[in-house]
């Protein structure tokens, strides 16, 4: 029922002392402010801040996407380079019909194959509502190299993850990992993580390393970092206008006594169908990647260059993405 005062004659004044209680709209909009959602897992707290730094590559690339139905899209690529292994792959992608929001369709299937049969393969699927499977397998020189499962379970403001890598009973080897990620208010968040590795090639036979996580996000900005035994890694993600997105990163190593400083930037020009992302880190590296659409054509060309002031080495790639 609505309130009934907002359409009435006002009221006479409360004797002294006397308050009524606030209208439900006042009620509302205090929730609304106070409401905490789910942070999402510990591992994509410092996505935000990686999407702006560009993937360089070397080269020539082709790719062609092709969509064979509303649940199924296949790719062929390829690569020709001097640095990474070249030759051609296909890939495939099914998107089931099980609908959880409108960004959100499961099960998922996608990966890619050589004619060699090295294959990357990737399922991510919602068993429940709230818990979320993932499995990840790679195969190399007719090897089983990795095989990952993480289980996410999501509840109303917070995630709980685990991650199961490698399992070995005979060798008794393996890698356990426990994310879990509370949303504090509905701009920090605080989490921590632990990690443990057993098997032969592991100093001691087996080692758990423990580290925290912390997010302080906004609508335009966002601070990230994790601190352990291991390292830190910080990250600072701003949205300075509609057209320009800028990144800082640093990470310091404790095992091999090394930290790195980054800071790279995004341009997206939507008039002129262009986006730009480069970046520069402290081991004076220098990169960027430029796309462009050719329209009207299904054409997607993409520049990268990525030079080592130090080393005096440069790389060049060109690719083209159709479809």
């Amino acid at each position: 029922m609505g309130n009934v005062q907002a359409y009435s004659a006002p009221p006479p004044p409360p004797p002294p002392g006397v308050s009524f209680p606030k209208s439900k709209d006042s009620d509302v909009k205090a929730s609304e402010e106070v409401t905490i959602e789910n942070p999402g897992p510990l591992e994509e707290i410092h996505t935000k801040c990686k999407n702006v730094f560009p993937t360089c590559f070397e080269g020539a690339r082709v790719m062609l996407t092709r969509g064979l139905s509303n649940h199924f899209q296949i790719s062929h690529t390829l690569n020709m380079s001097s640095v990474t292994p070249s030759g051609y792959r296909f890939g495939a992608t099914y998107v089931g019909t099980k609908q959880i929001s409108p960004s959100e369709v499961y099960p998922i299937l996608l990966g890619d194959i050589d004619p060699t049969g090295n294959l990357n393969a990737t399922i991510i699927h919602q068993i429940q509502p709230k818990l979320q499977a993932k499995f990840g397998a790679q195969v190399q020189n007719s090897k089983f190299q990795v095989g990952q499962l993480t289980l996410n379970y999501r509840g109303s403001d917070y995630t709980a993850s685990m991650t199961v890598a490698n399992p070995d009973i005979i060798s008794n080897s393996g890698v356990v990992v426990l994310h879990y990620l509370q949303a504090v208010t509905s701009k920090l968040a605080l989490g921590a993580e632990l990690a443990y590795q057993k098997g032969p090639g592991v100093p001691g036979g087996e080692i758990a390393l423990l580290s925290a996580a912390t997010r302080y996000a906004t609508e335009n900005y966002q601070v990230s970092g994790t601190l352990g035994v291991s390292g830190v890694h910080l990250c600072y993600y701003q949205k300075a206008s509609k057209q320009l997105q800028i990144g800082v990163e640093l990470e310091v190593n404790n095992r091999v006594q090394e930290s790195v400083a980054s800071i790279g930037y995004q341009v997206d020009l939507p008039k002129s169908e262009v986006v730009f992302k480069g970046h520069i880190d402290s081991n004076w590296s220098v990169g960027a990647v430029l796309e462009k659409k050719l329209s009207p054509l299904p054409f997607t060309l993409a520049i990268s260059g990525l030079m080592n002031h130090q080393k005096n080495n440069f790389r060049l790639g060109v690719g083209v993405l159709i479809g």
